[in-house]
């Protein structure tokens, strides 16, 4: 049976929002014998929108009718004839979420992002506020026509997020793997807490400025990680044990972790970090945050002092992502379902195994290299990053 130009109608009701809008107006459609194929209503301030796609039956005078019910209930309503679309067999578009976050975004934020997402060919399906007490969070729902690549399209948005600088922004391909995280790895050392635990042993034993040379020679390849680790381990010969475990028990927590572990947990969340720092405040850390995992380099400790030798395999960067598979595996959880965040060169292997790796307050190059990358924000943007609103955060606590 062929489907004649007016059939398919797109009704569309705005106005102040109360209890029974949409009842009432699809009551008369059902009775009507109308065929529902589309339906969106969103509600702002207080104002509702709702569209209906219908096809409607022989009969165009419950038209009549939805317009009297709307005059009753204090709403505008239109409706526009649409033609049937095209059975045209193309490549469905790649769909696509672009997060936001900021401490509050603004039109200038929406506007460049909306610029960025044009000049790429993303259009806009829809737009979601994530926060509700201010606009700090969105979801811009997107498709990527075939011929678009979705990998420009992440760099162009790194760019403008390191340019202005006040906001992050990542771009994610939306399906089940996105809102299906299972498992939050974690760096230690300038990503789940402010400092580098080395830095601070060397500066209490006297050798601050030596162990800054070898990391400034390991950061410029002169000397792979292993061996810098080595170096700068000997130097700490001697140091009383007492200085690392006052350290471990106070160290200071990035800005959002408590926040995020806290939400992860309560969610069923599993927890790691996987650190090149060491294992007495990886291990302090699992206690105070209640992580389910850690794993790290261990000092060798002789007599209350450091021998300036570590114990077992060093956790390099190979490590940092075996770990993260064999964890993965031991849970029962698929590499897609991971996150892994870290700051360094040394957790990019950990970050490329993960189904997102996020590169978190990171130098130029790995945050280009990572999946995305948070740099304005603090440790539980992640959390946006999930999906997660403001009001389900507030319900989890």
């Amino acid at each position: 049976m062929s489907e004649r130009p007016s059939d398919r109608v797109l009704i569309t009701v705005t106005g102040k929002d109360q209890p029974g809008i949409t009842a009432r107006l699809t009551g008369l459609l059902s009775e009507s014998g109308a065929e529902l194929l589309d339906v969106e209503q969103v509600v702002l301030q207080g104002r509702v929108t709702l569209c209906l796609l219908v096809r409607l039956s022989e009969s165009r005078g419950v038209l009549k009718e939805l317009l009297f019910a709307a005059r009753e209930l204090g709403v505008e309503l239109d409706f526009q004839a649409l033609e049937a679309p095209a059975a045209v067999q193309a490549p469905a578009p790649a769909r696509y979420v672009v997060t936001a976050v900021s401490r509050a975004l603004g039109v200038r934020e929406l506007h460049a992002l909306a610029e960025h997402l044009a000049r790429h060919g993303a259009n806009i399906d829809r737009i979601v506020r994530l926060t509700h007490t201010h606009l700090g969070s969105l979801e811009i729902h997107v498709t990527l026509s075939p011929d678009v690549e979705p990998e420009a399209l992440k760099r162009s948005l790194l760019a403008l997020a390191m340019r202005d600088n006040t906001f992050d922004v990542a771009l994610q391909r939306e399906g089940l793997f996105r809102r299906s995280k299972r498992m939050v790895v974690m760096d230690m050392d300038s990503t789940l807490i402010r400092i580098e635990v080395i830095d601070e042993l060397a500066r209490a034993h006297g050798v601050g400025e030596q162990v800054a040379r070898i990391t400034e020679r390991a950061m410029h390849g002169e000397m792979d990680y292993d061996e810098s680790l080595r170096q700068r381990v000997a130097l700490l010969a001697g140091l009383d044990t007492a200085v690392l475990h006052r350290l471990a028990a106070n160290l200071p927590l990035t800005e959002g972790a408590q926040t995020l572990v806290r939400v992860l947990k309560r969610l069923g969340y599993r927890t790691a970090v996987i650190s090149g720092g060491f294992s007495v405040a990886a291990e302090a850390l699992k206690a105070r945050l209640g992580i389910d995992h850690a794993y790290s380099n261990v000092l060798e400790e002789a007599d209350g002092r450091l021998t300036g030798r570590t114990v077992g395999p060093i956790v390099n960067a190979r490590r940092k992502a075996e770990l993260l598979e064999s964890l993965a595996a031991q849970e029962g959880i698929l590499l897609d379902q991971v996150i892994a965040v870290g700051d360094g060169a040394n957790d990019l292997q950990m970050l490329e195994r993960a189904g997102l790796g996020i590169a978190f307050r990171a130098k130029p190059r790995l945050r280009e290299a990572a999946d995305t990358s948070i740099s304005a924000g603090g440790l539980d943007t992640v959390l946006y990053l999930l999906g997660l609103t403001g009001r389900e955060l507030e319900e989890v606590g």
